[in-house]
């Protein structure tokens, strides 16, 4: 591959995701070991942690933090498995004025790397089905409702914060009575609900 066609490559695949891309990315587009560190080195590249990079001319994305971790979360596939929740989705959703030092992602069960995970992360390992993300800030978050649960769930908020969240939520048109009919399939979430809901009848 011509290095101007490997360039224009590199540039769509970090444009999608804030200017960032991994090792393995530019790998596949012909940037050996070498390449890679030659392009650190002039400067065009700022190596951000082990295996990502970022274009040192893209234009930083509002929370580059987001985009980063959630490149960590990457497999053996190199494909991300991290989804944002909990305390950091509801952050996102714009339905807390918290902001947590950590940030919450959720991964799945079988989820492994062979390092430390960074002390930044708190990790939750479930499975979430794809009906319950979205994307926000170019990365993966759970929905309003799923995340709202989640927070529920963990008591890490006052159930009058939560309420007043749904509430919120539902004014902003974040969830539908229609999400939440899905949700009440399991008892659990429909016990939740009832609660959350108890509060604005």
């Amino acid at each position: 591959m011509r290095s101007v066609d490997s360039q224009r490559e590199l540039y769509q695949v970090a444009e999608g995701q804030g200017g960032y891309f991994t090792a393995k990315q530019a790998a596949r587009l012909g940037y050996t070991a070498s390449k890679r560190n030659y392009h650190v080195g002039a400067g065009n590249w700022v190596r951000e942690h082990r295996g990502i990079y970022r274009l040192a001319l893209f234009p930083a994305p509002t929370r580059p933090d987001l985009v980063l971790w959630w490149l960590w979360s990457r497999g053996r596939s190199d494909s991300p498995q991290g989804v944002f929740s909990h305390r950091t989705a509801l952050a996102l959703h714009e339905l807390t004025d918290a902001n947590p030092a950590r940030l919450d992602m959720t991964v799945p069960p079988a989820f492994r790397k062979g390092s430390a995970i960074p002390r930044v992360l708190r990790l939750h390992f479930v499975e979430i089905a794809k009906a319950e993300i979205e994307m926000i800030e170019n990365v993966p978050v759970t929905t309003a409702l799923r995340t709202i649960i989640d927070v529920w769930r963990e008591k890490s908020l006052p159930e009058s914060s939560l309420r007043e969240a749904f509430e919120d939520a539902m004014r902003m048109g974040k969830l539908t009575r229609g999400q939440i009919a899905k949700a009440r399939k399991d008892s659990d979430a429909a016990q939740i609900i009832d609660s959350l809901e108890w509060g604005h009848r």
